[in-house]
């Protein structure tokens, strides 16, 4: 068999050892297809994002990015624009045909919280390679907003996968015919199913979508639907069906098309093409095995965008191609779904900032 592992493997992965928690793992810590990471004791705040490199491991690097430590038990904040880099709570012991695969949780990436996964000998974000022993690393990087966390918060997921498994295009064609994955447009297959962004509202309404505002307070992360949202965000409305984005500005905008994900399969977010405009959109890149679909209680679910201008102003136009959804089989079916078994703030979303703001 090959694919993602399905919340059940992850289960017994951890009776084996191949992960191993400082500490038992909590409720909800086990997503249908991904395990959510804990934040460990302490950051340290470093002067430059890194890899460890081959061959080398992260503690005898931090010697030469060290500033200083700060202790998570009682909750500290991580400044905007500062790095730290957190030794994670869990630590894993792979076989050599798994390996995994790391990415910010949602609401992470809605915070415009640079939130990556680093390890031992590795030399790219995000990956852990077949055969890895060894402890795993957050590197946190606040970009909008200072946030305040504490020793337990997860705010990266990792998933483990045996072989390859995604689907080419012709694969995703003929899942596309028998599940209908997309609503709201047709569906546009290459290297994944094309993402368009919405910027003509429903009838009645002008809003598109939010930007970050560039000085504002701390938000303690466990806080949920307790701030204000007009004080971290500016509304963006229109009715031209177009923005312009800021160079170094954060928005939150929508898809335009409803996403359905088949429960024996999961999804990756991953850009559409680096030449398409002065923009970046970071995914906070999950989509778990029943997200939007109605098995689990969904209708479609738009994705959200997160999306950072870079250098110069760019027109951003309804339609625009920004993103791609990278499909892959599951391994097995997990016994829990999204949506379904496993609340969510976000099944059935449209625009929807991340659940620490009431609009």
């Amino acid at each position: 068999m090959t694919g993602v592992l399905a919340s059940q493997q992850i289960e017994a992965l951890v009776a084996s050892g191949v992960i191993r928690p400082e500490a038992p793992l909590v409720e909800g810590q086990i997503q249908p297809a991904s395990l959510d990471l804990r934040l460990g004791h302490q950051a340290i705040r470093v002067r430059a994002s890194f890899l460890a490199g081959a061959d080398r491991r992260v503690e005898d690097r931090l010697a030469e990015f060290e500033m200083h430590r700060v202790d998570l038990s009682g909750g500290a904040v991580l400044e905007k624009g500062c790095v730290y880099l957190i030794p994670l709570l869990e630590r894993v012991t792979l076989p050599a045909d798994i390996s995994a695969i790391a990415n910010a949780k949602s609401s992470t990436g809605r915070l415009d919280l640079l939130t990556r996964t680093i390890t031992d000998g590795g030399t790219e974000f995000d990956r852990i390679a077949p055969g890895y022993d060894g402890p795993l690393y957050a590197e946190i990087c606040p970009r909008s907003f200072s946030v305040l966390v504490r020793t337990g918060m997860r705010l990266n997921q990792i998933r483990f996968r045996r072989g390859q498994s995604v689907l080419d295009d012709a694969a995703l064609s003929a899942l596309h015919d028998a599940e209908t994955l997309v609503g709201g447009g047709p569906a546009l297959i290459r290297d994944g199913l094309g993402f368009s962004v919405d910027l003509q509202p429903a009838e009645g309404s002008d809003l598109v979508g939010y930007r970050a505002k560039p000085h504002t307070g701390v938000i303690d992360l466990d806080r949920i639907g307790h701030y204000d949202a007009a004080e971290f965000w500016e509304e963006l409305r229109t009715r031209e069906g177009r923005i312009i984005l800021d160079p170094d500005a954060f928005y939150i905008l929508v898809s335009r098309e409803a996403v359905h994900i088949p429960p024996a399969y999961a999804a990756e977010m991953a850009p559409y093409l680096a030449m398409v405009g002065e923009f970046r959109v970071h995914y906070a890149g999950f989509f778990d095995p029943g997200f939007g679909h109605a098995g689990a209680g969904g209708t479609g679910s738009r994705g959200v965008l997160e999306v950072r201008c870079h250098e110069a102003p760019f027109v951003l136009e309804h339609g625009q191609i920004v993103g791609r959804l990278v499909y892959e089989k599951m391994d097995e079916v997990p016994d829990q779904l999204y949506g379904r078994e496993i609340a969510s703030n976000y099944q059935g979303q449209g625009l929807k900032l991340s659940k620490h703001f009431r609009v």
